[in-house]
């Protein structure tokens, strides 16, 4: 009986009574050459093709090139492009270095040591300088990977110990403090303080909350902005900014109790309009004014000022303390009556100046209901004379708008703007607030399509002293809808 060959490494199997005096010589060739070398053999194979095949022969040989996928190792040389490699189609696993300078990939053929034309089997591509682990089905190769490995991986194999990246991390970094930072000495890390004058580099920039600057006061000059000449850091309400003194900068009249002008440090000097003084007897040296020479005595008689005025006028409508009327052109009337008055301001009754009768002879614009600050009826228009003994009351506000498109006030008073909401949903914006929300409005509105159409209030929408909220709605199908022309007047 012939001998005969296993499938995947091709061992020489011994027929029975085979090879008399010589099985052993067999028996440890297959040892040394098939079963040693698949389980830690190493090989090194130069490629010389594309397209190569790894070679394979039944039973043991001591010559390595003959036998190449029978070797538990594998080490690839010197490509001259991409290549594949073929392997018998037999289970089979290997650890391969590619050292060829190119990317190689592995396949089984399908009848051992033939190419396949076309390749129909998945095989696994090992870019150059790679070392991995492959194993083969018999029909496609695959690597092993990561991701297929059960298990953690201990520290001292290379790995972290833990299943969870943040696990991980605890585990490999050195012992922890609170508040500290993974710092490094140039050889080893550690946990510690971050300090400023050391870890710190460069400045930092506004935008990340510092100054930009290294120094105090090229911190004061980034922050405060442009810098000139006699300007002082100021608030506009808004921002800081550098500018000169403003009239509403200065301190208002009022006093402290100390007799410092309010939101003054110390007192203010005769220089600045002050007296330099907290109290009236250092106010009077400061002026050099004496009780009985140049002011007021006890008596109220003045010594040197016999015509000093007081702001009380007594019953004839001269100031008290004057010896005389105050003239015209001191901003008086220069008289002691009211015809005398009349008389020197060139005011004539009926004509200047209201009649008894409460008709205007020749101030036609006398100014009507408010005024503003010129003396001028605010946009003052004629009031019709309401018959019977009810009373008359003026409208607080009132708008004519187009609620199509783009919302625009055709016309308006007290309304500072119009808020689309949606489909026919506007609020009225009161320029000046109402006293409360007990006020009564009326509108109508005109819609874009040919439709009647109402306005009402939504459930829920806004009445406030300081808005008003309405809904268009058609009269048909009580759906909203917009309006070009919609007018609302507010009576309280």
């Amino acid at each position: 009986m012939s001998s005969t060959y296993s499938n995947s490494l091709r061992v020489e199997l011994i027929g029975n009574g085979d090879q008399a005096g010589t099985w052993g010589t067999t028996t440890d060739n297959n040892f040394a050459f098939i079963f040693d070398t698949a389980i830690a053999g190493y090989q090194a194979v130069t490629i010389t093709s594309t397209s190569q095949l790894l070679t394979s022969l039944n039973g043991p040989t001591s010559t390595a090139a003959l036998n190449q996928s029978i070797y538990a190792i594998l080490k690839f040389n010197s490509a001259s492009a991409a290549t594949n490699i073929f392997a018998p189609p037999v289970s089979k696993q290997y650890i391969i270095w590619n050292n060829s300078g190119y990317a190689i990939t592995i396949y089984n053929s399908a009848v051992i040591n033939v190419i396949p034309s076309p390749i129909t089997t998945t095989g696994v591509t090992i870019a150059n300088g790679n070392k991995v682990m492959v194993w083969s089905d018999g029909t496609n190769f695959y690597e092993v990977q990561a991701q297929n490995l059960t298990g953690t991986l201990a520290i001292a194999n290379g790995g972290t110990g833990q299943v969870t990246a943040n696990a991980a991390f605890n585990a490999l970094a050195p012992a922890q403090t609170n508040n500290r930072l993974l710092r490094s000495d140039g050889t080893n890390t550690s946990f510690a303080q971050a300090v400023l004058t050391t870890d710190v580099t460069g400045t930092l920039p506004v935008a990340n909350g510092g100054t930009a600057a290294a120094t105090a006061q090229g911190a004061i000059n980034t922050l405060a902005g442009a810098v000139t000449s006699g300007s002082y850091l100021r608030g506009n309400g808004t921002n800081v900014v550098m500018n000169t003194i403003q009239v509403a900068d200065v301190p208002t009249l009022n006093q402290s109790t100390s007799g410092t002008a309010a939101g003054l440090s110390s007192t203010l000097v005769v220089g600045s309009g002050g007296t330099g003084a907290t109290t009236a007897s250092g106010a009077r040296t400061s002026l050099g004014l004496v009780i009985g020479t140049d002011v007021l005595s006890p008596s109220g008689s003045a010594a040197s000022l016999t015509s000093f005025p007081t702001l009380n006028q007594n019953t004839t409508g001269t100031a008290a303390g004057l010896s005389s009327t105050l003239v015209v052109g001191s901003g008086g009337t220069g008289a002691t009556n009211a015809a005398g008055a009349r008389s020197n301001l060139g005011l004539v009754i009926g004509t200047d100046v209201l009649s008894p009768s409460g008709s205007a002879a020749g101030l036609t614009s006398f100014p009507t209901l408010n005024q503003n600050t010129t003396g001028n009826a605010a946009t003052a228009t004629a009031l019709s004379t309401a018959s019977g003994s009810a009373p008359s009351y003026s409208a607080r506000a009132w708008v004519n708008f187009n609620g199509t498109g783009t919302i625009a006030i055709r016309g308006s008073a007290n309304v500072s703007s119009i808020t689309d909401n949606g489909v026919g949903n506007f609020t009225v914006n009161f320029t000046t607030a109402m006293s409360d929300a007990n006020y009564a409005f009326a509108g109508v509105a005109s819609p874009a399509a040919d439709e009647n159409s109402f306005l009402t209030m939504p459930v829920g929408g806004i009445y406030t002293a300081s808005a008003l909220q309405v809904l268009s709605r058609g009269a048909t199908n009580l759906a909203a809808v917009d309006a070009s022309i919609v007018t609302i007047i507010v009576l309280r």
